[in-house]
């Protein structure tokens, strides 16, 4: 065990486990993280690394492919038994349809580092895995939470029946439940939009977009509270499966698809099944995955992942395609109102796309955001989320339209200190 400097503390906020086989690239990796202040533990081979999981939990495992006695993702495969909830990160060199489906199938892989690495993605992936990793502890314990108020309010149902005499008091004790209860499941929606954000940050924005035009159609509609609810936790939670689906690929997805291979197309097209299993954690949620599952149907049948047609496809679901699609598109309003309208009957259901129509005027949609590199800034564009340093320190506030200056100063101070967080303006 190779554990002298690197040994665990008590007082470590996060412990990454790196292995390979290759000592020049563990020690640079330990290095570049040991520098952010991560509590770096080696292994040169994952037989070693094994005997360390035994003993000490992990936020993050980061292991190169190749190496002597057991690949990355046998490794990983094994880790997924032992630490279930600890972020796992595989080095290749080379990133192959073989690997993209092992990983899945084996180890879960929450992201690829392709080597060479660049420091700033490498740190940024590092930052995103260690979230990822807060976000499933956090989650865990809401879960505990609301199965304990759970079985409290089958023991007051019990007791309702068995003391008919305090009906009253009991039915009080009941609704205060049940207000917990909801405002649990509410928090859980919050979390998982933001691990979404966190993950793609475009995807929190686009969610938002979603969201104020469902709940226009569902106040237009007049939804009962229940169908209300179904169709607004949908709107937030729609594309929550694409967490399934490397950043890289899904920003190709959003702005050239028709660059996508079959392997590509066949894992992005994954993503409304995948984000109906990861909203069935909670049976209250059960509602909102059928509609998700089904918001890529087609009224004609041409879409997917289950080529549902017509009435198939669930009344909530048609509200959602057509919310879905105007709020997520790139084209200005005029010309994604009039791309709905023309793709009445094949695309969309053309009874939700007149709700729409009715709805969009009184619908308070957010601007919208997009993704950009520092080197694609432009004079006049508007930022939509603060620009902070790797200290924290605000380089530039929200809301501040660019100027030359303002590009300079974030260029020259990347030169010195990379700014490593993803960069978001409106538009």
């Amino acid at each position: 065990m190779n554990l002298t400097s690197d040994q665990i503390t008590d007082n470590a906020a996060h412990r990454i486990l790196l292995v390979d086989d290759e000592e020049i690239v563990l020690v640079a990796l330990r290095e570049t993280l040991k520098r952010e202040g991560y509590e770096v533990v080696t292994a040169l081979n994952a037989v070693q690394a094994l005997e360390i999981l035994k003993s000490t939990q992990f936020s993050v495992i980061i292991t190169d492919q190749q190496m002597p006695m057991m690949t990355g993702l046998e490794f990983l495969a094994q880790v997924k038994q032992m630490q279930p909830d600890t972020t796992r990160i595989l080095i290749t060199a080379v990133l192959s349809l073989t690997t993209v489906i092992d990983a899945i199938n084996k180890g879960e892989i929450y992201r690829f580092i392709v080597k060479p690495w660049l420091r700033e993605e490498l740190l940024a992936t590092v930052k995103n895995a260690v979230q990822r990793y807060e976000l499933i502890c956090r989650n865990a314990v809401l879960q505990a939470t609301t199965l304990a108020m759970n079985e409290k309010l089958g023991r007051l149902n019990q007791s309702l029946s068995e003391q008919m005499a305090k009906v009253a008091s009991q039915n009080q004790q009941l609704e205060e439940l049940n207000v917990a209860l909801a405002e649990n499941l509410k928090r859980s929606v919050e979390l998982s939009v933001q691990t979404m954000q966190t993950f793609y940050p475009s995807l929190g924005s686009r969610a938002r977009r979603v969201f104020s035009v469902c709940k226009a159609m569902a106040d237009n509609l007049n939804l009962p509270r229940d169908q209300r609810q179904v169709l607004e936790f949908s709107a937030w939670l729609h594309d929550i499966g694409l967490v399934g689906v490397p950043r890289q690929l899904i920003k190709r997805w959003q702005i050239s698809p028709e660059t996508l291979d079959d392997a590509e197309i066949a894992l992005v097209q994954q993503h409304p099944i995948l984000g109906q299993e990861l909203v069935g954690f909670m049976h209250h949620l059960r509602s909102v995955g059928t509609v998700i599952r089904s918001h890529h149907e087609r009224f004609d049948g041409k879409g997917y992942p289950d080529g549902l047609a017509g009435d198939e496809i669930p009344w909530l679901g048609r509200l959602l395609t057509v919310a879905s699609a105007y709020a997520e598109s790139r084209h200005d309003d005029a010309v994604t109102i009039e791309a709905i309208r023309i793709n009445s009957g094949s695309l969309f259901d053309p009874e939700a796309v007149r709700v729409f129509a009715r709805s969009l005027p009184t619908a308070l949609v957010p601007r919208k955001e997009r993704e950009v590199m520092l080197t694609e800034l432009k004079p006049g564009m508007v930022v939509a989320k603060g620009i902070y340093t790797a200290n924290g320190i605000l380089l530039i506030p929200e809301g501040q339209i660019l100027s030359e200056p303002y590009i300079d100063k974030l260029h020259n101070h990347n030169r010195v200190n990379p700014i490593s967080q993803i960069l978001m303006v409106y538009g």
